[in-house]
């Protein structure tokens, strides 16, 4: 199984980001899926998640109302869509699948990890 996130960067206060999590070497449509991410010097968070066809979503409430979390099974990949960052949106961003729930789970419930792409944002 491979995540391969992808899509982050530096970016200015009140700007935009996309982030693409491509999926492979297993059947993704069957995956509940999150985003998390990690600040230097904090634990690892939840950001956002979705269950298995994506009609059931959760977001963590530093990010409800600017972030979006959508997945397209047709093509093995889950995107995080970022509006209006923040400074402290700042972390690195990791995308993670859960082989065991179809619905919205758990950090601690996911079994495979992708590195994480570096989101910055400039204040």
């Amino acid at each position: 199984v491979q995540l391969q996130a992808s899509g982050g960067g530096l970016v200015q206060a009140g700007g935009s980001l996309r982030l693409s999590c491509a999926a492979s070497g297993l059947t993704f449509s069957t995956y509940a899926m999150g985003w998390f991410r990690q600040a230097p010097g904090k634990e690892r968070e939840s950001v956002a998640r979705i269950s298995f066809r994506g009609g059931a979503t959760d977001y963590a409430d530093s990010v409800k109302g600017r972030f979006t979390i959508t997945r397209d099974n047709a093509k093995n990949t889950m995107y995080l869509q970022m509006n209006n960052l923040k400074p402290e949106d700042t972390a690195v961003y990791y995308c993670a699948a859960d082989r065991r729930h179809t619905t919205i789970t758990t950090m601690g419930d996911m079994d495979y990890w992708g590195k994480g792409t570096q989101v910055t944002v400039s204040s």
